[in-house]
């Protein structure tokens, strides 16, 4: 038993390390090209939006805000890929995480 209670702990350790590597990774999603781009961090917290300039035009706010939605999915898509990547790793063979 003390085998098993000194693998999961072991298990969890590692996880948790990994777990912190990654709240400290920032990703960026970008959407129209590049002229949006949004960074998260592992933790899903915006840290910076780029506008290009050339889309700031009084008439196109629409598109201005579809392309920033747009650019912080992106984001979260990459940053949540990453971490199943990163976490993927550390299971058991056969053994696959819910998300």
């Amino acid at each position: 038993m003390t085998d098993i209670s000194q693998m999961f702990r072991q298990m969890q350790d590692k996880f948790m390390a990994e777990q912190e590597k990654l709240n400290q990774t920032e990703v960026t999603g970008s959407a129209g090209g590049g002229l949006v781009t949004v960074t998260i961090s592992g933790k899903n917290v915006v840290k910076r939006v780029h506008i290009d300039p050339s889309l700031v035009v009084a008439d196109e706010t629409a598109i201005l805000e579809d392309l920033a939605v747009a650019a912080f999915n992106d984001a979260l898509r990459k940053v949540e890929s990453e971490m199943a990547q990163e976490l993927a790793g550390m299971l058991p063979p056969g053994m696959k995480l819910p998300f």
